[in-house]
């Protein structure tokens, strides 16, 4: 029997306001329930109080275990037509229960972003090393992110960076990927009419959810370096910190005096960003598309990145300000986007831009949910095809299965 109950998995309840990730799946949510999908959202995490209140918009919560045969009872008896993995982990957990009690729900995949490549990066990063593409060959994060894609049916991939890592270095079948950034509204005259001169606007600005570990890695470089730069030129300017979950660390760097102003998490971070001058990300590691950067785009904010923080955004359009990996350079290209005001309204032309063309939430959408709708009519055919998705899911189905059998026992004992 088919039937337009969609299920997902979460590895964690969505929290749209603390992170691009929790952004990320209320846009598949918006698009579900755009599209007459009766949505059940399950998690195995704890819920904070950060959390979106789903029930409000017609959505069933659902916390479910791991290890534990009544997701089998459970998933039976909703009996999905699409299931939807967040992130690669619920797939390693859930994902051959899926498969053994509902055979016929389309299995899709949302990296969020390729873990493997922040992960690898990350590890070069403390190790003081180059990055090389051929570094993920060898890494076994990747082994088991690529295993989950192959799994899939189909797998969300949010930046052309990745995309291509895909299909150039892991081989992986175009047919199993689809290139599915943020969604979101267009930037129209109405919109920008509403936004602030530069002149209205003040002091710089940095956010990200601090469990993040690249967001964390990246103030570090505005503390110990880049700000001082930036202070000396602009003696009363000051750069303001926001974020869900500061660390100590974090919490420690706050010093009025100097400037540098640790704010924490940001109820409403869209008017927090509209009303700055300039949004500094100096990222060195990381993967995927940087929701502080779309969203600077969003308020008309120019940023300044660096190579890595603006991957895989902008296709071949310029960049909402500055791209730069010197540091010191990176501290002078930011007081002039902060003083030129020529440079800076060019910038933000260019974000809308970016915005309106790689980013637009009604073509996106519909090229989502057309290609689950086209899977689905295809299925068995679709799965024929993909016989190292067919090999992985029956070795997986051996191994997980009495792996995640034995722990349940043992819980039991």
């Amino acid at each position: 029997m088919i039937t337009n109950n969609v299920l997902i998995i979460g590895y964690v309840w969505v929290e749209p306001n603390s992170s691009a990730a929790g952004s990320r799946m209320m846009q598949l949510l918006e698009q579900f329930l755009k599209n007459k999908y009766k949505i059940t959202f399950a998690s195995p995490a704890q819920k904070g109080e950060k959390a979106a209140d789903l029930k409000a918009l017609g959505i069933e919560e659902r916390t479910i275990e791991l290890n534990n045969t009544s997701f089998d009872t459970f998933i039976k008896e909703l009996n999905p037509a699409v299931v939807v993995f967040d992130r690669f982990m619920m797939e390693e957990q859930f994902g051959w229960r899926v498969a053994e009690n509902c055979p016929q729900a389309i299995r899709v995949l949302d990296t969020e972003d390729l873990h493997s490549l922040r992960k690898v990066r990350q590890e070069k990063i403390k190790k003081n090393q180059k990055f090389l593409v051929d570094d993920l060959l060898s890494s076994d994060i990747a082994k088991r992110e690529i295993a989950a894609i192959l799994r899939c049916d189909i797998s969300l991939i949010i930046s052309t960076y990745e995309m291509k890592l895909l299909q150039d270095v892991f081989k992986i079948d175009e047919k199993l990927l689809l290139l599915l950034p943020f969604l979101l509204d267009k930037i129209d005259d109405k919109q920008t009419k509403d936004w602030l001169p530069l002149e209205d606007r003040e002091h710089f600005v940095f956010i990200g959810n601090f469990i993040h570990a690249p967001n964390v890695d990246a103030v570090l470089q505005l503390k110990n370096g880049i700000w001082q730069h930036i202070r000396k030129v602009l003696p009363k300017a000051e750069l303001h910190i926001y974020g869900a979950y500061p660390t100590q660390q974090i919490q420690q760097f706050h010093k009025p005096k100097e400037g540098f102003i640790v704010k924490g998490f940001a109820k409403d971070a869209i008017e927090v960003v509209k009303k700055a001058k300039v949004v500094l990300a100096p990222i060195r590691f990381g993967a995927g598309i940087k929701g502080k950067l779309t969203e600077a785009m969003f308020c008309g904010t120019p940023s300044i990145t660096t190579a890595i923080g603006a991957e895989g955004m902008h296709a071949n359009f310029e960049w909402n300000g500055v791209v730069e990996d010197n540091f010191e350079v990176f501290a002078k290209k930011a007081i002039e986007l902060y003083t030129n005001d020529t440079l800076w309204k060019t910038s933000q032309q260019h974000g809308i831009t970016i915005i309106n063309e790689l980013y637009d939430k009604e073509k996106l959408g519909n090229l989502f949910l057309r290609t689950i709708t086209n899977i689905g009519e295809n299925l068995e055919q679709h799965r024929k095809q993909n016989f190292l998705g067919s090999l992985l899911q029956h070795q997986t189905l051996q191994a997980t299965k009495y792996m995640s059998k034995w722990i349940e026992e043992k819980n039991k004992d």
